[in-house]
């Protein structure tokens, strides 16, 4: 289930992609299939684990086209271990809610990213999160839960801010805010065969979408996106430096070759 959308954020074979809080790797997977040098990075080790295992088993199924490499890393989103401009595209999906430094986060992606590269930034939307918040304070108030929640303004300033230049934005996954909203009003901590019958009914039908994708629920999901989609995103790329601004800067050479792919 991807958030970014590639037809509103193209991806070239060979774009260095740096994913950053990858997660499960959802993103970096399909980075990866689209024949990128893609770095997974998130500072849960566990799921860096399970990260590197999938990658090896893409590339032994012959998943990933001649070219592609893919690299599963811990670290941390404010110390990246990466050169200045080293990756020409930077996506970090349902991660920025969580860190209290979100403008940390934001300098260390703009300064790893070349100029004229690209970003995407997907965080929870503010009214369907806001119902979240207002059903359960289990939902949010638990150790590395949300600490804010984004206005779509908000948020685009945020990256004005740290020199990026948004180009558009859109809302996804309109048919999962009901079933966090039935997961928050009948116990968050409910999973598996403790959670309430609402909630697996709801999820058994996510589960379905997931895999089957009939027409019906995705006309029905885009149609409900600009309404109660779950996530917003928000796309911008990283201008070049003024020519006055370079003119009398000292050559330098190229970092890229440095980062990890």
């Amino acid at each position: 289930m991807l958030t970014v959308d590639f037809t509103r954020f193209p991806l070239a074979a060979g774009d260095r992609v740096l994913d950053l809080g990858c997660g499960a790797g959802r993103h970096a997977f399909e980075c990866y299939r689209r024949g990128a040098q893609v770095v997974a990075l998130d500072r849960n080790g566990e799921e860096i684990r399970e990260v590197a295992k999938w990658f090896a088993a893409m590339k032994e199924a012959g998943e990933a086209p001649e070219g592609a490499t893919a690299t599963a890393m811990e670290g941390d989103a404010l110390n990246l271990p990466f050169p200045d401009a080293s990756f020409d595209v930077v996506i970090i999906s349902e991660v920025m809610e969580h860190i209290p430094d979100d403008k940390g986060v934001l300098a260390e992606m703009v300064r790893v990213l070349r100029p004229g590269g690209r970003i995407a930034i997907t965080v929870p939307r503010y009214g369907p999160e806001k119902v979240c918040w207002t059903l359960s304070d289990a939902y949010h108030e638990v150790e590395g839960g949300h600490i804010r929640i984004y206005k779509a303004d908000e948020l685009l300033g945020r990256m004005r801010g740290a020199g990026l230049k948004p180009y558009g934005t859109h809302h996804a996954h309109a048919l999962h805010s009901p079933y966090w909203w039935l997961k928050c009003a009948f116990g968050v901590g409910r999973d598996g065969k403790d959670a309430a019958l609402p909630v697996r009914a709801y999820h058994k039908l996510l589960v379905w979408d997931i895999m089957k994708k009939p027409m019906a629920t995705r006309v029905a999901e885009q149609l409900l996106n600009p309404v109660v989609g779950k996530s917003f995103v928000a796309y911008a790329t990283k201008p070049h430096l003024p020519a006055a601004m370079t003119t009398d800067a000292p050559a330098k050479a190229d970092d890229s070759a440095g980062a990890p792919a």
